[in-house]
C-alpha cells in the first residue's frame, strides 16, 4: 500500500513540475518581427526584385515568376493554396492563360524582419485583358521574402 501512495505522490510532483520548465523565460518578446520603415535606400535595393518579378509576370513567362520561390514555398491567392514551386509554375501559367494580365506593377511600403529574412509589403496593379475591354485591378498589399542581413546592413551604412 506504501508503494502506491509513493508512486502517486511521485506522479503528482511531476505532473506539477512539468508545467513550469514548459514555462517562458523572463523577458521573452511575444512579437517575433519589427517594422522597419521602407527607406529609400533599403527600397532602392528590394525594388529591382520586384521589377524583375514584374517584367516576369508581364512577358508571360511563369517558369521565370516561379523561379523567384523557393521549392518549399507557399503561396495563398485568391484562387488558392499552392504549395512547392511547381504548384507555382503551374498556378501562374494557369493565371497567364485565363485572364492575359499586363502591365504588373509592385511597390514596396513597408518592411518586416522576421529572423534572417525580410517581408516586405505594399502594393501591386494590373491589367485584366478580357475579350471585351481590359480591366484594372490591384491589391493593397504584397509579401514577399528577402534575404535580410545583406539588405538591413546596407541599409543602416546609409541611413
Amino acid at each position: 500500500m506504501k508503494a502506491r501512495s509513493v508512486v502517486t505522490l511521485v506522479g503528482l510532483a511531476i505532473s506539477f513540475a512539468l508545467p513550469i520548465f514548459s514555462q517562458e523565460k523572463e523577458g521573452a518578446n511575444p512579437f517575433l518581427y519589427r517594422a522597419i520603415l521602407a527607406t529609400p535606400q533599403l527600397a532602392q535595393q528590394l525594388d529591382p526584385i520586384n521589377s524583375q518579378w514584374d517584367e516576369a509576370f508581364n512577358r508571360h513567362d511563369a517558369v521565370a515568376v516561379a523561379a523567384f520561390y523557393t521549392a518549399k514555398a507557399i503561396l495563398v491567392s485568391p484562387l488558392g493554396i499552392f504549395s512547392g514551386r511547381d504548384a507555382i509554375e503551374k498556378h501562374f501559367t494557369d493565371v497567364l492563360q485565363r485572364f492575359n494580365p499586363s502591365d504588373q506593377l509592385g511597390k514596396i511600403s513597408y518592411v518586416y524582419a522576421f529572423g534572417d529574412d525580410l517581408c516586405a509589403i505594399g502594393g501591386w496593379t494590373v491589367t485584366v485583358n478580357q475579350a471585351t475591354r481590359p480591366i484594372q485591378g490591384g491589391g493593397l498589399s504584397d509579401t514577399c521574402v528577402y534575404p535580410c542581413a545583406r539588405y538591413l546592413e546596407d541599409s543602416s551604412a546609409s541611413g
